[in-house]
């Protein structure tokens, strides 16, 4: 596939879109879909759907096609449910491998929901138990014989700053750790390889890059060696081996299906069974190769024509993912301005502008044509009207 490739997306008329790293555009073909399956196989098969349509397989299906975007292979993936449940699940599970340790360690970097669920499980195991934060890049030499999981967001979700996957991974393995990484801001942006890393576990959402819609369910991948000895905590109706049985104990599916918690929800997935189509054909190192080079065009541009931003993001495109950030004090409302102006980003406290780079449907002239616009409202201070300081409840 050659990039970029606009047809295959529904993106409106006169808008550079840069938030693909917060919310993937509408694949072309998706609504079209969501109305075969509300007014057809919803309308007129009614519960006839779960056998003639494949609902219920719906979560296995997608998880074989999201794993060769992350490096995994078939049959290790599966789909449902939120991010915060399948961190919740990965992160039990990798307790439980180690239950004579008692330390999780992340970074301050890492995603908040991340840590939010680390908390909570770790204070209802008890006091015995502790999150260990470090700084992001303390974190190699934090990877002590004590620590029983490390969890990690491999993309920085503020800077876009990347963590060494391999390395880190390996490091965790050799202190006899359990690896688990969010693939939030990896999946569809950058070249993964779980497989080859041997990461334990991995979780991530599908609305970004995935492009999978608002709300659209998340992904949990489980090394495939592991899954037979897994007993999951949060052991939901369709995790059993043997749903329709209505057995009163749980027996678990013998397969990664076992992570699958409650009833996929059949709209959202058929829509991202849509969008995953896009990803048929595309070479992630080629595409890797061309986020890298609109990257370089924005961030140079950038600092030439806006010196009142500052990058927050690495300078050197191996340490970050398909995403430049920038700083300024007045952020929030330099954002609201160029977004007014038919320009998406978006902003994340306190002071970071993001921007997406995504070739699937950006090209260099778009590129130039967004800093143009950036240009314009910094030079000219229009962040500073008071339409554009009023903080909504999404930033």
């Amino acid at each position: 596939m050659t990039f970029p490739r606009k047809d295959l997306f529904d993106l409106p008329a006169g808008v550079i879109y840069l938030d693909g790293n917060s919310l993937g555009p509408l694949p072309a073909t998706a609504a079209a879909r969501a109305a075969q399956v509300v007014s057809h196989e919803w309308g007129q098969g009614l519960i006839r759907g779960w056998n003639d349509h494949g609902w219920m397989d719906l979560p296995e299906r997608l998880g074989d096609r999201i794993a060769p975007i992350i490096g995994a292979p078939a049959g290790s993936v599966v789909v449902g449910d939120t991010l915060t449940i399948k961190v919740y699940q990965a992160l039990s599970a990798a307790l439980s491998l180690r239950p004579d340790r008692r330390v999780v360690l992340s970074d301050s970097g890492n995603f908040p929901a991340d840590l939010y669920i680390a908390e909570g499980l770790l204070g209802l195991l008890g006091e015995t138990y502790e999150l260990r934060i470090v700084a992001p890049e303390d974190v190699a030499g934090a990877i002590t014989d004590d620590i029983a999981a490390v969890l990690l967001t491999e993309v920085d979700y503020r800077t876009g700053r990347r963590h060494d996957m391999a390395d880190l991974t390996a490091r965790t393995h050799a202190a006899g750790a359990v690896s688990i990484w969010d693939l939030a801001h990896s999946a569809g942006a950058v070249p993964l390889d779980l497989e080859g890393c041997g990461a334990e576990f991995a979780v991530g959402c599908s609305y970004k890059f995935l492009n999978g819609g608002p709300g659209a369910p998340a992904f949990i991948y489980a090394r495939p060696d592991l899954v037979e000895g897994l007993r999951p905590t949060l052991a939901g109706w369709l995790g059993h081996a043997a749903p329709f049985a209505f057995e009163q104990g749980y027996r678990p599916a013998p397969s990664v299906s076992r992570l699958r918690v409650g009833t996929p929800p059949v709209v959202q997935m058929s829509l991202l069974e849509e969008a995953l189509k896009i990803w048929e054909g595309v070479d992630m190192t080629a595409l890797r190769a061309r986020a890298i080079d609109l990257s370089e065009i924005f961030i140079t541009e950038v600092a030439a024509r806006c010196p009142d931003l500052t990058l927050a993001s690495p300078r050197e495109a191996a340490r970050r993912g398909s995403q430049v950030s920038f700083s300024h004090p007045q952020g929030y409302a330099a954002m609201q301005a160029l977004i007014d102006r038919g320009v998406i980003g978006d902003f994340r406290a306190p002071d970071i502008m993001r921007f997406g780079i995504t070739p699937l449907y950006l090209d260099e002239g778009d590129i130039r044509a967004a800093v143009d616009v950036l240009e314009e409202v910094m030079t000219n201070r229009l962040w500073d009207d008071p339409k554009y300081l009023e903080r909504k409840a999404v930033t």
